[in-house]
């Protein structure tokens, strides 16, 4: 399988085409480029976060996620839903239950989000010595 997954646009070794030809990021295939389109927004990582090992009802979801409206909050699982980051499961009784989690590959994003702070946060610490 060739995987397409290159950083800041240089040759990923593993990406030359069967014409010899580099691929970059800028590649529509980019693999990182392809799941960082399933992250992307300002919503979908505070929702990942937030529900971490953890099943969370709708209206809790919404509580603990601050200034995320309905609307968002309802667009954004179903985009997470459909890419297979985040399970739904409606229980059929009135009033209506749902509980949202994190699927199996949800669950495979929460050591790289974790790394991912922590690159951040030395980061910051290194900008405050400077």
């Amino acid at each position: 399988m060739k995987d397409n997954h290159c950083i800041n646009g240089e040759s990923c070794p593993i990406a030359k085409g069967d014409s010899g030809n580099d691929k970059h990021c800028s590649n529509p295939g980019c693999t990182v480029t392809y799941a960082l389109k399933l992250i992307d927004g300002k919503w979908k990582l505070p929702i990942i976060c937030t529900l971490g090992e953890q099943t969370v009802r709708y209206n809790e979801l919404k509580r603990q996620i601050k200034g995320i409206t309905s609307m968002m909050l309802t667009s954004s699982l179903k985009e997470l839903e459909e890419c297979g980051i985040v399970h739904r499961k409606a229980y059929n009784e009135v009033p209506p239950k749902v509980e949202y989690s994190l699927t199996k590959e949800g669950m495979s994003l929460t050591p790289i989000l974790f790394n991912l702070g922590l690159w951040g946060q030395d980061l910051k610490c290194n900008e405050r010595s400077e």
